[in-house]
């Protein structure tokens, strides 16, 4: 796939907002398990390294924007504040204390399936970065890593249908990231078991309703989400058939039915959702695009697409209200650069 590449400044101005909400632990959205009165702790003590950037699945791909950024670009502004954040987090207690959160019972189903997957795309970024002590740093993420590995082929197992929402629930989304993962990783059986699992869940879709999307709190589109998903696990003549029926608007170069949301008030925190919804569309648009290649006549089409979502919500990501500045400069990347090299 070709996509774009962050530049040193865009690095710079994304990891700023990681930078400022990593140690920052209220407010704090804290959706927590609780067995007891003695379970009743603050977020520092709960999840030792993913306290901060407002709920723990924020804190992790925050971390994962951090590192995808310093890994592109260690020459970033900030840069050296950066680094010197994995040593004070990342430790091996802390690691293991993650692990036992989520290994505690009648914690299954936490953060299913979108921490997951961030988690092990937090642990993929850790893999490729030629930091001196990166490995160390994924070493102290191996513990969570082996329970969430160990949990998801039994949640697949189960899940009879997908889970198509445009919020963290989104089956698609979560496999995405896993895929990734399981590539990086090299780890076979588990790129062939997400490859049977999204043709089975997707593998039939017809005539997706896109015109009912988003809902007023999405920050996934539904519909591009599971296209993107096939994508990756498609030859581009096999996709190119199955999305042919899938989105048929897009057929001989019309126009479809995604047009980028508009954000009423970025101050509320489910509306801004829909910043991060434009910018999770434009890396899925650009990614379909990609794997049509540029002789199809959805393209130009997907491409331009892509370029006005962007340009809706790019400019704002600083807007001054932790609800989305917390979170938003990650759909951000994504939407430059998307998950691959």
């Amino acid at each position: 796939m070709t996509q774009s590449r962050l530049s040193a400044i865009q690095a710079g101005r994304f990891a700023a907002l990681p930078l400022r909400n990593l140690g920052r632990e209220y407010p704090n959205s804290l959706a927590h398990f609780a067995h007891n009165d003695a379970d009743m702790r603050p977020p520092r003590e709960l999840h030792p390294i993913f306290w901060g950037s407002y709920d723990w699945h924020s804190c992790v791909h925050g971390w994962w924007l951090l590192t995808r950024c310093l890994r592109r670009h260690p020459e970033m502004a900030g840069a050296a504040e950066a680094r010197a954040l994995y040593p004070r987090f990342f430790t091996i207690a802390a690691g293991i204390g993650e692990a036992d959160y989520f290994s505690a019972p009648g914690r299954g189903t936490w953060q299913r399936p979108y921490g997951w997957g961030w988690l092990l795309a937090l642990s993929a970024e850790l893999a490729q970065w030629d930091d001196p002590q990166a490995a160390e740093w994924r070493d102290v993420l191996k513990p969570l890593e082996t329970v969430i590995l160990d949990q998801f082929p039994s949640y697949l197992a189960k899940l009879t249908y997908p889970i198509r929402v445009g919020t963290h629930f989104n089956t698609a989304f979560g496999l995405l990231l896993a895929l990734h993962f399981a590539r990086v990783i090299d780890k076979p059986a588990m790129v062939t078991l997400i490859e049977q699992v999204a043709r089975r869940y997707y593998g039939q879709d017809v005539d997706y309703p896109g015109h009912y999307e988003p809902n007023g709190d999405d920050f996934l589109s539904g519909g591009l989400v599971s296209a993107l998903l096939m994508s990756r696990i498609m030859q581009p003549p096999e996709f190119a058939a199955w999305f042919g029926h899938y989105l048929p608007g897009y057929h001989n170069g019309g126009a479809g039915p995604y047009q980028p949301a508009i954000v009423a008030d970025r101050n509320d925190a489910k509306g801004v959702h829909l910043d991060g919804l434009n910018l999770s569309r434009a890396w899925c648009l650009r990614g379909i695009a990609a794997t049509l290649s540029a002789g199809h006549s959805a393209h130009g089409v997907l491409m331009g697409l892509a370029d006005s979502h962007e340009a809706a919500s790019l400019p704002f990501l600083e807007s001054g209200e932790y609800g989305g500045e917390h979170w938003l400069a990650t759909f951000a990347a994504l939407a430059i650069e998307g998950l691959e090299d």
